[in-house]
């Protein structure tokens, strides 16, 4: 098959000829710490090297024996879809003390491993640093005590370590999400979406308490002190709060001024005046005042019952968080950091800085782990010194963000202190529907009330625009539409072209001064149809800006869309389910049919997130020989321990390769080793509620939207009119920019209506190196080692992953 373009690492180059690597989860456990360690295993045994489970984590490293074992290819199949950690994971108290590390030296040495990738929080990181530091000297004690040769000192003369974080507190500084962060927030979402229908049945105000508890931010193997310096970081609390649309949200980095209960009351019975039936309330686990006095979920219960007399109640959602099958985010981020921390092992000399693998936007990066972790003992530093705005900073520039869009979309100030703009914005949907369309309305109709904009709702598309349907939209007429799936606004297809004289006449008629719209690769189209009538139409002479929303992911100008995600999740569930379907039937193969149109993102993330064998796509062309090469890869793969296999196939990958052909021909080459089924999974990927990710990204890439309008209006205007404005904004690499739809015209196959070139195209690789094929593996996007500081993008909000 064809392989994308760049720098690349080919396999018989990839040398891990004689290393021995070891990876170890430690601290608490976190969804998605199984794909990291089985794409470690997988990519470390894809190089060469010999590959060690420790089980139990440092316990497991001290105690040694049985905890200590080999890995195989398929020691690590059928792990990819299971919470938790199934090495295990322990504190280790031993692991603290000189004696433990000693023990822990001769028991690696013993078998050749120098290379650690440790999987955990920023204890667990830091011990594996003072290990490392420590090495010579621990080697050179086995020596004196005639544990070890002298020769093994410098046979085995240093300890390379990398890290990847796996926290569902996403509490590390340096990295934009951790391991495991994302499958928390499903099931926060989860419970609150749960929730929300029983509380508006019965017109209840609901006390939610989420996790975040993080005992010892200074690790206990360096801090000389104590070991009970408590942090209570919040960032599930605040992002499950902007998911879903909370009433209001207490969090520690941002402890409420004097006099907020009374605020508080205020607002819940506002809303309820309002007609809002139910009030959602989520308190982070530690929230304080100003004065660091606790607020508990009983405390607020107790004050909503005493003020307001509401039907109040308390759900404590504790360790559900932690459980449950990891989202397709975190087995995507997982896989991914895991192939990353291998190159870096691999690449590691001497005098390399242990590093952490981590996310910036879109792109994995290299950092200094203690670089990340000094940061991260700043945060607790400028907590314990109430320099509270400093440690939402120290926290990052996700972080910030996502409090200041909660505080911007949550609070409506007074009409007295609103702007008074005189401008008129209409927002609509284009395309197909795409969960977390309305996440991205209700953003932008609050930010723009806020702004000074009068907001007018756009029914139907262009379809609407053209026949009038157009009608102003207040604060309040998008409450609890984060959660809502598909488009409450209507959408369709029909591009404006055909109708840009009445399009150009209901702009006259509502005087409308901008345009926001939120679609896919129609509402790219539309956008420069607009473009081109404004020759003829003033009134097509405003501020114009798309945000990307199609589950296709086929807009050019971003690296991710509005939907996808979700799409996402549906195919990652509904291929474990029918894999566990096969589990009391030996040696099936399943095909399943993506959907994408001509894009086979849908196919190639997905296959990485479920698993899969094959991944068949347009963008690289495949042929019988392709398909026989498949065929005889899995019947080698169906000899061994591995008894089911799956194959993904995007919808218009091939006219003449279709799902039917591949289905029988995969039953006949398969006889007598394998049997087949298969499934066209269809709109399903279409439907459903919104995931976390797609909530939060709608929700901030809008408000950056309507911002961009609101400056261009502000700045530009001119006797009714402004030119040269007409973007589209999306997420390319670290950062969210603005781009002129003029010039991603050039990047567009408007025939197939895809991007020239897609950067996940260079992901198909690693998962065929995750299939146990042998293939290329492109390099170009691999982490270098930076700083911290520069880690941090200059446009905006780099953290698409929330």
């Amino acid at each position: 098959m064809a392989q994308p373009d760049g720098k690349k690492i080919f396999f018989e180059n990839l040398s891990g000829a004689g290393k021995a690597i070891a990876v170890l989860t430690s601290g608490g456990d976190a969804q998605g710490m199984n794909a990291a360690v089985r794409a470690v295993v997988r990519m470390g045994l894809y190089v060469g090297a010999k590959v060690y489970f420790i089980h139990e984590g440092y316990q497991g490293m001290v105690d040694g024996g049985d905890n200590i074992r080999e890995a195989t290819w398929e020691s690590v199949s059928s792990m990819l879809q299971v919470g938790g950690t199934v090495i295990g994971s322990a504190r280790c108290k031993e692991f603290r003390t000189h004696e433990g590390r000693l023990k822990a030296a001769h028991n690696l040495v013993q078998r050749g491993i120098t290379n650690l990738c440790v999987i955990g929080g920023d204890g667990s990181l830091t011990g594996a640093n003072l290990f490392r530091e420590e090495w010579s000297g621990l080697l050179a004690e086995l020596v004196e005590q005639g544990v070890i040769e002298a020769d093994a000192v410098q046979k085995y003369s240093a300890l390379h370590i990398v890290g990847m974080v796996g926290s569902i507190d996403n509490d590390f500084c340096g990295t934009d999400m951790t391991i495991g962060t994302d499958s928390a927030l499903h099931r926060i979402i989860e419970v609150v979406d749960a929730i929300m229908t029983t509380a508006q049945s019965h017109q209840r105000t609901f006390v939610l308490e989420v996790m975040g508890r993080h005992c010892g931010t200074l690790s206990p193997v360096t801090c000389k002190q104590c070991c009970v310096c408590v942090f209570y970081p919040s960032y599930l609390a605040l992002v499950s709060a902007l998911a879903c649309g909370a009433d209001w949200v207490l969090i520690p980095e941002m402890p409420p001024e004097d006099g907020w209960e009374e605020k508080m009351c205020q607002k819940l019975s506002a809303n309820r005046a309002g007609k809002k039936r139910l009030n959602i309330i989520i308190v982070a686990e530690g929230a304080i005042d100003r004065n660091n006095k606790p607020i508990t979920t009983d405390n607020i219960k107790n004050l909503v019952v005493k003020c307001l007399g509401f039907d109040t109640r308390v759900t404590i959602l504790g360790h559900v968080q932690r459980g449950g099958t990891p989202s397709a985010f975190d087995r995507i981020l997982a896989s991914r950091m895991g192939v990353e921390a291998v190159l870096a092992l691999l690449e590691t000399t001497a005098n390399t800085p242990a590093c952490v693998v981590s996310l910036c936007g879109n792109q994995s990066v290299r950092l200094p782990l203690m670089e990340c972790v000094q940061m991260t003992q700043e945060v607790q530093k400028a907590m314990d010194e109430k320099r509270f705005e400093e440690a939402v900073k120290l926290r990052g520039r996700s972080f910030e963000n996502n409090l200041k869009t909660y505080k911007l979309l949550a609070h409506r100030k007074p009409e007295s202190e609103l702007p008074t703009s005189n401008f008129n914005v209409a927002v609509l949907n284009v395309g197909a529907p795409a969960a977390g369309m309305n996440a991205a309305v209700r953003s932008a109709v609050r930010v723009g009330i806020s702004e000074g904009h009068k907001m007018f709702a756009v029914s139907d598309g262009f379809e609407g625009f053209y026949k009038g349907q157009i009608k102003e939209i207040k604060w309040g007429d998008v409450g609890g539409w984060t959660g809502q799936g598909g488009s409450l606004l209507g959408t369709k297809r029909t591009l404006p072209a055909k109708h840009v004289d009445k399009i150009a006449e209901q702009i006259r008629k509502h005087n409308i001064n901008a345009l926001l719209v939120i679609g896919g690769f129609e509402a790219f189209l539309s956008l420069l149809e607009l473009l081109t009538a404004r020759e003829k139409y003033d009134e097509f002479c405003v501020p114009m800006v798309m945000v990307p929303a199609t589950v296709s992911n086929n807009v050019p100008g971003s690296d991710l869309s509005i939907g996808a995600d979700t799409a996402l999740n549906a195919i990652t569930t509904t291929c474990d389910r029918i894999k566990q379907s096969a589990s009391g039937t030996k040696r099936r193969v399943f095909i399943i049919e993506t959907m994408g149109g001509y894009c086979g993102y849908l196919a190639t993330v997905g296959g990485l997130a479920a698993g899969a064998d094959a991944a068949y796509i347009y963008e690289e062309p495949f042929d019988i020989r392709d398909l026989q090469a498949n065929v005889e890869h899995l019947t080698e793969k169906m000899k061994t321990s591995i008894q089911r296999g799956l194959v993904l196939r995007n919808e218009n990958s091939s006219e003449n390769y279709t799902t039917d052909f591949i289905y029988q021909l995969y039953t006949e080459e398969g006889k007598g080793v394998f049997d087949c089924r298969k499934n066209v999974l269809g709109h399903m990927q279409q439907g459903g509620a919104p995931s976390p990710f797609d909530r939060n990204f709608g929700t901030k890439i809008s408000a950056k939207a309507m911002q961009w309008i609101s400056k261009k209006l502000v700045d530009t205007f001119r006797q009714g009119k402004v030119y040269d404005s007409c973007c589209l904004l999306g997420m390319r690499r670290r950062a969210l920019v603005f781009q002129p739809v003029v010039q991603l015209k050039q990047e567009s196959d408007f025939v197939h209506r895809i991007p020239k070139e897609q950067w996940w195209l260079k992901l198909r690789p690693l998962m065929k190196i995750l299939a146990k094929y042998k293939t290329s593996y492109d390099v170009s996007d691999s982490g270098q080692l930076e700083h911290v500081d520069r880690n941090r993008p200059k446009e905006s909000d780099a953290s698409v992953a929330m």
